[in-house]
């Protein structure tokens, strides 16, 4: 058999028809799995995986994880649950629910079927941080009462969970902290700076802005983040996590505006707004540990991914134009 043999496996994606999940799915596909792709398409949405829907090795269930769900696998990764402010703030009982109660189902199914499972979780339990760049052994510094605590304590209680089953019941755990990440298949009315910056110079509109644009973000190109899931899932059961994944280099609100008005030639002007509640001041990761397990290091620059991410947004907006 050869050295870098490996045998075909059943994996369950959890919001797989999303922005991160699609191109999750995208790319199990194409090392040989079989995929079953879970998603109620509160965030998610068909679009997104209208070209697997003949794959022979995948196969769609709507499914929402509030609810368990018995299935045979052998491998999980859990993504479920909206992840910009307007999706998880429009019901926030409900995003905690999908956090806390869709962490318990899946750990559950992972314990019976005695499999590998991988939590998304996200760089949002650092809340405000008070360091930076934050390295997985900083607590955060988190409103537990906050607007955005539906989101922040709902992963942080997703984690508590996982480490527990893993304690407890022996469950092997992943754990990556996802930092901002962009590409195509984002949701155009998502509300996250991106999508919404791009949509905003496409059609020539003020860019949005709140605050002075000083706050920082560092951001992520999707194929590279998908990139190091597998690889974090792919490690010896004795590796857990907590891992960083995101790009390290930071950029401030106002200059990524300034860059995405550039290469889209638009004629949009900067509109500055009141900050709202609990807005991180400074993001950025501490990939060290991720350079370390992992091999794992992004290398796209924001301009190039930016330009990948436009061309899919000018085709999708000349597609509802029609």
């Amino acid at each position: 058999m050869p050295k870098n043999y490996r045998s075909r496996k059943r994996v369950l994606v959890t919001g797989g028809a999303g922005f991160l999940g699609s191109h999750l799915c995208d790319r199990l596909l194409e090392r040989g799995d079989e995929v079953l792709c879970a998603d109620n398409l509160f965030t998610g949405t068909k679009r997104n995986i209208d070209h697997l829907h003949n794959h022979p090795r995948f196969e769609f269930l709507r499914h929402d994880v509030t609810f368990p769900l018995y299935v045979e696998v052998d491998e999980i990764y859990n993504l479920a649950c909206p992840a910009s402010p307007i999706h998880y703030q429009y019901d926030p009982v409900q995003t905690t629910k999908t956090s806390v109660h869709g962490a318990i189902n899946m750990l559950g199914l992972a314990k019976r079927l005695k499999c590998k499972i991988l939590q998304a979780s996200t760089s949002e339990v650092y809340g405000n941080p008070r360091i930076s760049p934050q390295p997985e052994e900083y607590w955060g510094n988190v409103n537990p009462i906050g607007l955005r605590a539906c989101y922040d304590e709902g992963k942080r209680c997703a984690e508590t969970l996982f480490f527990d089953y893993h304690r407890q019941h022996g469950v092997p755990i992943k754990v990556a902290r996802i930092f901002n990440t962009y590409g195509p298949r984002m949701h155009p009315r998502d509300g996250r700076v991106v999508s919404n910056f791009i949509g905003q110079a496409l059609a020539d509109e003020e860019i949005t802005i709140y605050g002075d644009g000083s706050q920082t973000r560092s951001f992520c190109y999707v194929d590279e983040l998908v990139d190091g899931l597998i690889r974090l899932m792919d490690t010896d059961d004795d590796v857990t996590g907590p891992v960083n994944l995101g790009n390290p280099a930071e950029f401030s609100i106002r200059e990524l505006a300034e860059l995405i008005i550039h290469q889209t030639g638009s004629k949009s002007v900067l509109s500055f707004h009141d900050l709202p509640s609990d807005d991180p001041t400074q993001r950025r990761p501490d990939n060290t540990l991720a350079k370390e397990l992992l091999g794992w290091e992004p290398k796209i620059p924001l301009e190039e991914g930016l330009g990948y991410t436009i061309r899919y947004f000018k085709d999708l907006f000349q597609i509802w134009d029609k």
